[in-house]
């Protein structure tokens, strides 16, 4: 009987408490569904990082990614453009007419050997000798020209087109101490004009002017007739894109 007891004592003391393993589970658990938790938002994050590279990517080369959410949205791209394409043919419609209104102008004023007029990819140009607009080397415009400037400005203003002003001049050095190169002179020139256009109330915003010297030249300046035709300002009623 006492050795039966001695048995079951030993049994007792040999046994281990495991009761700390719930707590273990628990916490093993949680640290793993804390780990599940972090690499699912890093994932989400590299996703998203690899969505703006390939925006980037597409905006540098201009290779289209594939929108797979296409059809949850309206195609505003198309939309825009055909609108777009419909402006630029009104605009384009409107520069015609200003084209023809200017070809009247100069045929019922008799401008013909001053003035002339020609359509480009630029849009409409009109040139003008610079003997009906300045003295020989000089860039006040005459006051004898400020009749046909302003039958020129009446037009421009039936468009909102940007308008660029152009000066040249022939291949003869100058030689006065206002210009010290015919750059400057075509320039200045140019810039009379801008400054005329201004004063009648076309927005400055629409102007622009630049200054090319003796080269750009409509014909050889082998002559004095050449280099006549050479010395002139253009006004560019410029197509909107």
């Amino acid at each position: 009987m006492r050795k039966r007891r001695r048995k079951f004592e030993n049994h007792d003391e040999g046994h281990i408490d495991e009761t700390w393993l719930i707590p273990y589970a628990d916490l093993l658990t949680l640290l793993l569904a804390l780990f599940i938790v972090l690499y699912a938002a890093s994932t989400i994050d590299a996703a998203k990082y690899q969505s703006i590279m390939e925006s980037f990517k597409s905006e540098l080369t201009g290779t289209k990614i594939p929108d797979n959410n296409a059809g949850l949205s309206p195609q505003l791209p198309a939309e825009n453009s055909e609108e777009e394409k419909q402006d630029k043919k009104q605009n384009d419609s409107e520069l015609d007419g200003l084209r023809v209104k200017l070809e009247n102008y100069i045929r019922d004023n008799k401008l013909e050997a001053v003035v002339s007029l020609q359509e480009s990819k630029k849009g409409v140009e009109v040139s003008l000798k610079d003997l009906i607009l300045f003295d020989s080397g000089r860039a006040e415009l005459k006051e004898r020209s400020f009749k046909t400037l302003d039958g020129i400005v009446g037009l421009i203003k039936t468009v909102p087109n940007p308008v660029s002003i152009e000066g040249h001049t022939d291949n003869v050095p100058a030689t006065n101490t206002v210009f010290r190169t015919n750059w400057e002179l075509s320039a200045a020139r140019a810039a009379s004009v801008l400054y005329y256009f201004e004063s009648k109330n076309i927005e400055p915003k629409r102007l622009q002017f630049s200054g090319y010297g003796e080269y750009h030249p409509l014909v050889p300046n082998n002559s004095d007739v050449n280099r006549q035709a050479n010395r002139r300002v253009t006004i560019v009623i410029l197509r909107q894109n």
